[in-house]
Parts: structure tokens; sequence; C-alpha cells
């Protein structure tokens, strides 16, 4: 799908969305659930209650190992701490994988940081995490493979008063961007969101388009767009060499919540898949979707 077309579809979107938010209010003044607020497509990722559906993959342990109760959940709250770490925290870095990969997608949640950089952890990982998104599977990640072959939205708070340190970044462990339509030479690039302080709830959200677009939104506002994600890069470590494949366009793939020494918590996490049946004829044709998927299509 050619760019043009996507930005026609997400004025679309915008629109939808509006819709959405008047029906949400007409639903809570009357107290009746409406039909477009159960047709929405958004999907709860997280029950609330446990991790069932998520895997979790931590640097120097096998797959599956939650080492220290990394990832844990309490309050409907995804929580990420160290407090049953042994020693220096030694690079075990770690990622929680939902267990479904997407390709065209509109991700939300709220994160917000806690508590101190675990000892040991790298002074760069200071009220630092994120969520990768067109991930490896974390059963193809070798034990001691540092970080998943993905994309990363970076989440970042500011450190000191008066400097300037944004959100929503893009980071590219073992992946290649194109980014202002040149493919960038970075590791990193910096979103224009505002910086936020202490340990306020923000909202994030990305919007995915396969192997095309790629939008950053932080509470409300789009802070970064970028395009044509594939492997390429560098920054990971020891991977399965017949899984890296330079070049190669990434069109889907997991997401993660992600663990390298900062305690954060995560709530609300919701995707809408936007890609499916575009038939309107089909009783599951829905008007968000932008990318068809034909063998989805069901018909009465």
């Amino acid at each position: 799908m050619d760019i043009s077309k996507i930005e026609r579809l997400f004025t679309y979107f915008i629109d939808w969305e509006t819709k959405l938010v008047l029906a949400i209010l007409l639903t809570v003044n009357t107290g009746v659930i409406s039909q477009e607020t159960t047709e929405t497509g958004w999907t709860t990722l997280f029950n609330g209650k446990d991790l069932t559906g998520w895997t979790t993959k931590i640097h120097h342990y096998d797959v599956f190992d939650n080492y220290g109760d990394t990832f844990r959940v309490e309050d409907s709250i995804i929580k990420v701490r160290y407090d049953q770490y042994e020693g220096l925290f030694n690079d075990r870095f770690g990622h929680l994988y939902y267990d479904q990969p997407y390709s065209y997608f509109h991700l939300s949640m709220e994160y917000r940081f806690v508590g101190d950089l675990f000892p040991g952890a790298p002074d760069y990982t200071l009220l630092n995490s994120g969520v990768m998104f067109h991930s490896q599977d974390p059963r193809t990640m070798p034990k001691e493979q540092d970080w998943p072959i993905s994309v990363e939205m970076q989440f970042l708070a500011g450190v000191e008063k008066g400097k300037v340190r944004p959100t929503g970044n893009m980071c590219s462990p073992g992946t290649d961007i194109f980014y202002q339509g040149a493919l960038d030479p970075n590791h990193c690039v910096d979103s224009s969101s505002d910086t936020y302080f202490g340990d306020q709830w923000v909202k994030a959200e990305l919007m995915v388009f396969g192997d095309s677009l790629v939008r950053h939104i932080i509470n409300g506002k789009t802070v970064l767009e970028y395009s044509k994600p594939q492997m390429g890069g560098g920054v990971v470590n020891r991977y399965d060499p017949d899984i890296f494949k330079p070049g190669t366009p990434l069109k889907e793939g997991f997401i993660a919540l992600q663990s390298e020494g900062q305690p954060i918590d995560f709530r609300n996490i919701k995707i809408r898949s936007l890609k499916g049946c575009m038939n309107p004829k089909a009783v599951n044709y829905k008007p968000y979707y932008i990318e068809p998927d034909p063998n989805s299509c069901e018909f009465r």
C-alpha cells in the first residue's frame, strides 16, 4: 500500500475515533451499550489478573523463565520489578511478548516509571523502557541473545529539570528504518514529544501499517513517523544467524513490553487489528480495516 493511500485512510480513521468517543459518551449518559461500542474491534491484550497469553524471555535465561518474577501482575497492572534479583543487574534485559503476531494494527497502552534504577543497570536505562513490535518470536532466541530483532517505541522520562528528553522515540535493535525518505544510520531517532517528569501515566499509541508506515502517538499527539522497517543494523548480539537476514522487510511480528533495569508499570493494553475483511457484503466487514484479508470474509 502506498503512503498517500495510508494518509487518506488515517484521516478517515481519526474521524472514526471521534465518532467512537461521542458514542461512548452517549452510552455513559443513557446507560445503554450501543452496537457501535461492541464493534470497534479493540481487543484487550491483558486480562488484568495474570500473564496468560504472554511469554517471557530474559537475557541469560531460557524462554519462559520469568526470572525473579520480573514481570508480575498487581492491581490490574503489569509491573516490572527487580526486588528478587541477586547481585548486580548483569545485563538481564527482558521482554514480555504477547503470543499473537500482528501486521497492520493500532496499539494503545499507558505506562509510568516508578522507583529507582536497579544497581548495575547501564546509565542509559535510567527512566527508560519501551514496547517492541515486529519482533522475532522469543522461541527463536538463543539463551544469550540480548535483544530481540525488532523495532522499539522507546519510553523515556525527564531526568533534569529544563533538559529536554522526549518519549515515543524509535530504536532499532537488529533493524533499519527509513526516516524523512532515507535509510537512517542511527540506532535511535528522537520524537517531537514533550518531556514528562515523575511517575505520571503517559498514553502511548502505535499505528503500524505492515512494512510501510509507522506512526508514534503520545497523549493523543503524533510525535514521529517513519517507514520501511527491515532487518539490518547492529546492537543485537548472539542471535541465530539463520534468523537474521539484512534487508528483509518486517511485515509482521510480536509485540513485547521491555525490562532493562528501570521499574515501570503498564496498564490498559489493547490493540485493534487493521487487517481484515474489506468486503461490505461480508458479516465481518469493518470500516476501519485498511489492509484486505479476503480469506477472512464470512457471508451468511
